[in-house]
């Protein structure tokens, strides 16, 4: 029997956009200090010292680059000294209120120094500005989560949801549908989850992204022929493309049959499949 759903082919899934990744050259810039923290503890703690402290002196006399002072918040945040990166990410966010990558990321910094009150402020900001912000509204369903707060975030993403879908179906319904499930899925509520999931598929039939959600749904609830059935529907439609997330999936689960069957021919853009000439995803 394959192994469950396992939190690397979640990754993967997040991965191909189902909770989008935090965009833009700053915030990857910033993520990447975050994830690089093992290359940089290796080096002397006290040579980041001193480079954090020349760029607090650049920083001081007004000199300091956008760069140099993104810089020095990973460093902050290296040396484990949060407050001090958090204030800094604080006035580079009002200095620049366009770039809302940093509000986000410093909404992140709020959370994990346990501050959810402050995070969840800054969150608002953004979410004031562009409700359906999804990067935002990924993380305030995070901590709606976390504080036992469920059913107020699945309302109102189902009210995002039902606005993008009237008159027309809006492309952001497909995001925030994805986001919609997942939270379902850790309420526990798999059946709901389904439901979205199957929803969406029929909605979207170009995009892989909903049938993966539901393979890896089926896959925790011990549905192994569901799951293959739901990830090879998900496969045909990259039939072509250069993208390998779906075969790391099935290797994750060791179905190397799938990895190696050809693809179906995918659907012209000019034809979109009915719903009842899938198979049951």
């Amino acid at each position: 029997m394959p192994p469950r759903a396992s939190t690397n082919a979640r990754g993967l899934l997040l991965s191909l956009g189902a909770l989008v990744v935090v965009g833009g050259s700053l915030a990857a810039g910033w993520w990447l200090g975050q994830h690089s923290r093992g290359a940089d503890t290796q080096r002397s703690t006290a040579a980041l010292q001193r480079q954090a402290d020349q760029l607090r002196q650049r920083l001081d006399e007004g000199n300091a680059s956008d760069a140099e002072q993104q810089r020095l918040v990973q460093l902050l945040l290296v040396l484990n000294q949060p407050q001090e990166a958090t204030a800094l990410l604080e006035r580079l966010a009002d200095q620049q209120p366009q770039r809302w990558q940093l509000r986000l990321l410093l909404a992140d910094l709020h959370r994990n120094n346990n501050d959810r009150a402050a995070a969840e402020r800054e969150l608002r900001q953004l979410l004031n500005l562009s409700p359906n912000r999804i990067e935002a509204l990924q993380l305030m369903t995070l901590l709606q989560l976390e504080q036992g707060r469920g059913s107020q975030a699945q309302t109102q993403l189902k009210a995002l949801i039902e606005k993008g879908s009237k008159p027309a179906l809006q492309p952001q319904v497909l995001p925030l549908s994805l986001l919609l499930g997942d939270l379902q899925q850790r309420m526990g509520q798999m059946a709901q989850a389904t439901d979205t999931y199957t929803k969406l598929a029929a909605e979207f039939p170009r995009d892989p992204r909903p049938l993966l959600a539901l393979a890896l749904l089926r896959q925790e609830l011990g549905d192994d022929k569901g799951a293959q059935d739901a990830l090879a529907l998900a496969r045909q439609l990259q039939r072509g493309s250069k993208d390998t997330r779906l075969d790391q999936v099935a290797a994750s689960w060791g179905l190397s049959n799938l990895r190696k069957a050809p693809a179906a021919k995918e659907p012209s853009p000019e034809t979109k499949a009915p719903a009842t000439e899938r198979p049951n995803p």
